[in-house]
């Protein structure tokens, strides 16, 4: 018995060992430790009752890995199929970019030979680790999780894990695959909605701000035509950069955050990128190029003390140099200055400065200094909200929180807030509805 049960290990191992492409799922945490338990049991099946320590190792193996796979919240099978989802391998992507009878022979006979292994290793998980361990001589607590939780997935993943579940061979599945891969890439861009670029590299954002649209009051102008912007874009005809400029506590950086809302579903993905990271926006043209979804990067907050890399770089997003821009690529920036880069007034040279000056065309450089805002091909303007749109959000927020106040006690209420405080505006009705939210209930 020992000697069948090492026998069927070891293929397992085999198999595991001969991925083609989807070989770098096995960097997964999950993987890692199955791959490990699974050498573990193999130790001991072939001299474990004459060494107790591997008696020992195998057992905590696979409890690192109960460990891994119950903190997912999926079971062994339907892990499984996410990873082949979402495994960025040379298979996905062609996939995104050629249909899938125009892909190599010798590409989609290795994607079926991976798909071969990884389905028969999708029902060695739970039970039958268990029943592994048992025939070794120890009892264990079974554990197979039922039912995964798919609610958080996007319809078009659900439908094809569920296509996975009930197949009975999945290389049959593989146009379908190719055909998922096409409409939502792979990797990261799968999981998540939106990112932030830190040190190098991207970083999903597991539970983002999601501003509704009912939720934006007031600028309908500007809402309007941001929409209409990226509306374009995602439509695939030409769209312009946005620079969303003016008063703080305006709404400008929640617009921005809507989009991500409203359009996730038709693959817009948001880069938040730091005004201290914007030399990285060449690397990540490049990383985002060749994905179907739609990225904007945005950059919240934006002006610049003087010449920089940074703004450098900005401009060679804005304008273009030698390489092409991806048309899957836009910047949305907000500032409260509609100059970016800071001028002096001893940045304007005068008569008797220009005749003292080294520089031949002092004007030059000033202007170069200004123009930096007119690279965005679309800028809107937000001036500072008057009383009837500063009462009119507190009143739409007042309702969404739920107090209940008579409408000129609101307003009183309100206006004393903005005058102690930070002046009207969205940001100043947000903090006085969460005040006043706060003190009711305290009273209450």
């Amino acid at each position: 018995m020992l000697e069948e049960t090492r026998q069927s290990i070891y293929r397992k191992q085999v198999k595991i060992a001969s991925l083609l492409l989807y070989q770098n799922i096995l960097e997964q945490e999950v993987w890692k430790s199955y791959v490990k338990l699974l050498h573990s049991l193999a130790n001991f099946a072939l001299d474990g009752h004459e060494n107790s320590s591997r008696h020992l190792s195998y057992l905590f193996a696979y409890g690192k890995w109960f460990r891994a796979i119950a903190a997912t919240g999926y079971n062994w099978r339907d892990y499984v199929i996410l990873q082949i989802l979402t495994s960025d391998n040379p298979f996905s992507r062609q996939s995104q970019t050629i249909p899938f009878d125009r892909l190599s022979i010798a590409l989609v006979a290795a994607a079926k030979h991976d798909l071969k292994i990884l389905e028969e290793l999708s029902l060695w998980g739970g039970d039958k680790l268990v029943d592994w361990i048992e025939a070794l001589g120890d009892r264990l607590v079974t554990w197979q999780l039922a039912e995964s939780n798919m609610s958080k997935l996007p319809e078009i993943k659900r439908s094809l894990i569920l296509k996975f579940q009930t197949a009975d061979d999945w290389t049959q599945l593989l146009p379908e695959l190719a055909n998922y891969y096409q409409q939502s890439g792979t990797g990261i861009f799968t999981d998540y909605d939106a990112f932030r670029w830190r040190k190098g590299h991207l970083q999903g954002i597991p539970h983002p701000d999601l501003v509704q649209l009912s939720d934006l009051i007031g600028y309908e102008t500007q809402r309007q035509t941001l929409y209409k912007n990226t509306e374009a874009f995602l439509s695939g005809y030409p769209a312009l950069h946005v620079l969303l400029y003016g008063s703080r506590g305006t709404g400008k950086s929640s617009m921005v955050k809507s989009l991500m809302y409203a359009y996730r579903d038709r693959g817009l993905r948001i880069i938040e990128v730091t005004k201290n990271d914007l030399k990285d926006l060449p690397i990540i043209a490049d990383i985002v190029r060749q994905s179907p979804q739609k990225f904007i990067i945005f950059v919240d907050d934006l002006s610049f003390e003087e010449e920089s890399e940074d703004y450098k770089a900005l401009k060679v997003m804005l304008e273009g140099n030698l390489s092409s821009q991806p048309s899957n690529l836009l910047v949305y920036a907000t500032s409260n200055r509609r100059h970016l880069l800071r001028e002096y007034f001893s940045d304007r040279p005068s008569l008797r400065d220009l005749s003292n000056s080294k520089e031949v065309n002092p004007w030059d450089t000033m202007q170069e200094k200004l123009s930096l805002s007119d690279r965005f091909g679309l800028t809107l303007t937000f001036l500072q909200a008057d009383q009837e749109i500063y009462l009119k959000i507190v009143h739409h927020l007042a309702k969404r929180a739920g107090i209940n106040l008579m409408n000129e006690d609101l307003d009183f209420r309100a206006l004393q807030w903005a005058t102690r405080h930070n002046g009207q505006s969205g940001r100043t009705a947000q903090q006085f509805v969460d005040f006043l939210q706060a003190d009711l209930q305290i009273k209450n």
